[in-house]
């Protein structure tokens, strides 16, 4: 094992166990076998080595996600990859802490992948026309609230959490981004004028963003994206 990976598995060890969330490079330098400048010059200072090990920790979740294959049921998988997501949190709870608290001054990449993952699964709801407003929007509400419950059950005391939380919250987000099933009574929730352009809008741009047009030119494809966008996230009056 070369150097960077040793200190990886030991600073990824030391991280899991530790019950602060907090390490030392000198217990790092110790576990791993090496002294504390050769951790320095390979990842520069203590918060890239922790951004490094959230990401190498993160890597294996995501890995799982991508080889994972997609169902016909896009919202099916929406839910599923936000019950991984919590589950994630609470088997990891230190290195979840540190993905998603302000504490790092290097973000890890894992973040990001994580949201390009949910984006695209967003944008396989919208093409079937079950996602009521703008993929990027739906995926900030879906990040922010995932995160929030995960981080809320992961700051209270393990015998005082409940259970169903992160489900009860899913389920009360969810239909805010989604448009109704589709055997539901249109009756019941009829959607408004804005709000039914908006819902074609998304659907119509997932769309053309996943089979481009040839008889658009780069300039036409770009203008009907951005009405299209404008269409999907209307101002309110």
């Amino acid at each position: 094992m070369d150097n960077r990976s040793a200190i990886l598995a030991a600073a990824t060890e030391l991280l899991e166990t530790s019950p602060n969330g907090d390490i030392s490079t000198r217990g790092v330098g110790e576990k791993a076998g090496v002294q504390q400048p050769v951790i320095y010059r390979l990842f520069g200072d203590k918060d890239s080595l922790l951004a490094a090990v959230v990401d190498h920790w993160f890597a294996q979740y995501l890995a799982a996600k991508r080889a994972a294959v997609p169902t016909e049921d896009p919202v099916a998988d929406l839910r599923r990859g936000w019950d991984g997501h919590t589950r994630f949190a609470l088997d990891h709870p230190n290195v979840y802490r540190l993905m998603y608290t302000p504490r790092l001054s290097s973000p890890p990449q894992a973040v990001r992948e994580a949201n390009e993952l949910l984006r695209g699964v967003l944008e396989r709801i919208a093409q079937v026309g079950r996602l009521a407003v703008e993929p990027d929007r739906a995926a900030d509400v879906v990040m922010a609230a995932n995160t929030g419950v995960a981080l809320s059950l992961l700051n209270r005391p393990e015998a005082d959490r409940d259970p169903e939380l992160s489900v009860r919250v899913r389920e009360i987000v969810l239909p805010g981004i989604l448009t109704p099933e589709p055997d539901a009574d249109p009756a019941d929730t009829p959607p408004s004028v804005a709000q039914a352009v908006a819902q074609a809008a998304t659907t119509l741009g997932a769309l053309l963003r996943s089979n481009r047009p040839e008889s658009f030119s780069p300039a036409e494809f770009a203008l009907l994206t951005e009405w299209l966008t404008h269409l999907a996230t209307p101002t309110k009056p």
